[in-house]
């Protein structure tokens, strides 16, 4: 087993790069918050994906949360290379507000990233990006907090993934 599994479960995303015909989306779990003034994301993307050479020619990609509604969708933008894949997939791609690279209907949440920095660890770059706008289902994020009713889905092992339970631990 390759030690980076003693990380998971982790969170599942997909990533939107490019726009017009060269529009692509890639599932990803290396993402995280990097900055919250301002508020900026990172994600590992290895070089020989398409979405690395359409993040680094357009300088912007969109972080979408996935729920286990879309787990199709995720399997096949993780799983397939390029643009075509689009073809088989069931996401509608909508303007987004503050860049050009498009956003993901379905959705519960998109958040709009130019890069400010991009660098090279070992096999993968590094993408900062701020986030310069967002959207979000009402219904999947209540009174600032996520609705785990969204089904907000985590990647466990290479064909398993999972959702989170209702039941909430508090600390006091």
């Amino acid at each position: 087993m390759h030690p980076y599994r003693l990380l998971y479960p982790m969170r599942t995303y997909l990533v939107v790069s490019g726009h017009g015909g060269e529009a692509n989306v890639m599932a990803a779990d290396w993402v995280t918050i990097v900055s919250y003034e301002p508020f900026m994301v990172g994600v590992a993307i290895a070089p020989e994906r398409t979405t690395h050479g359409l993040v680094k020619k357009y300088g912007e990609f969109v972080i979408s949360v996935p729920s286990l509604e879309m787990l199709r969708d995720v399997w096949i933008a993780g799983t397939k290379k390029g643009p075509s894949k689009l073809k088989e997939m069931s996401i509608t791609l909508v303007p987004s507000k503050s860049v050009k690279v498009p956003s993901i209907k379905e959705a519960l949440a998109n958040l709009e990233c130019k890069v400010v920095d991009a660098r090279d660890y070992g096999d993968h770059t590094w993408f900062v990006g701020e986030v310069v706008g967002y959207s979000y289902r009402e219904e999947a994020f209540k009174d600032g907090k996520p609705n785990l009713k969204a089904k907000f889905l985590a990647h466990s092992a290479w064909t398993d993934f999972v959702t989170f339970c209702e039941e909430i631990y508090k600390t006091e």
